[in-house]
């Protein structure tokens, strides 16, 4: 099995900066894709950012130049820094990891951007 812990959540001020971490840990021997998905309030879950295992990055048009996916392979950790904060960005923010295992996520980390 392979656990997920998200951190970094919180309150963000509009136009400021948030910064997510996800480490992985348990049986992992390789990870593929790690990334992070957000749903908002009845709305869908859906793709913010993945990053491959040779740091190839794809992201969602609303997040381009905003934010950044970033990671540690040594740490088995992905990061979201999150900039120019918009009220639209608020939601629960998931981790998702790819391993040769599977598909796991993480229970999610909040994120509120308000002034």
């Amino acid at each position: 099995q392979v656990q997920l812990v998200e951190s970094g959540g919180g309150l963000g001020q509009p136009g400021g900066s948030l910064r997510l971490s996800c480490a992985a840990s348990g049986s992992i021997s390789s990870i593929n894709a790690m990334g992070w998905y957000r749903q908002a309030p009845g709305k869908e879950r859906d793709l913010v950012a993945v990053i491959t295992s040779v740091g190839f990055t794809r992201y969602a048009d609303s997040v381009k130049g905003r934010f950044t996916i970033s990671r540690d392979n040594a740490k088995n950790t992905v990061y979201l820094q999150m900039n120019s904060l918009k009220p639209e960005d608020t939601a629960n923010y998931y981790c998702r990891v790819i391993t040769d295992t599977g598909i796991y996520w993480g229970k999610g980390t909040l994120v509120t951007v308000s002034s």
